[in-house]
């Protein structure tokens, strides 16, 4: 049975990440950075899943290339630590939600795009 959450269109949960950075001082850009990040899209593939309201389950699927560095990203979403969340794709779901998490939190970029050095 696939969760309500995959039905729901990118293009509605966008507004809501950037509130939230937003809210707590950080920039669209930065949100846009983490999106890209993670999803491999480009500005102009991502603009286009915005365009075509594709669901999240859909905009995962068709992301270009999953950043495989995303596999360092852990903690607590929602109460479940997103590591262990069996169902990829509701995992890359809530990894984009920790990562938004960090920014209102006022972690830095390096730190949230998991770089090294």
């Amino acid at each position: 049975m696939a969760h309500r959450i995959y039905a729901i269109s990118m293009a509605k949960v966008y507004p809501l990440y950037i509130a939230k950075a937003e809210n707590k001082g950080r920039s669209r850009a930065e949100v846009d950075e983490i999106i890209l990040w993670l999803t491999g899209h480009s500005r102009q593939s991502f603009e286009a899943a915005l365009a075509d309201d594709v669901n999240l389950e859909t905009f995962f699927a068709q992301a270009p290339r999953l950043n495989p560095a995303r596999a360092l990203i852990k903690g607590v979403v929602c109460g479940v630590r997103v590591e262990d969340i069996e169902d990829p794709t509701m995992r890359e779901i809530r990894y984009l939600d920790k990562l938004i998490d960090e920014l209102a939190r006022g972690k830095a970029m390096e730190k949230i795009l998991r770089s090294e050095g």
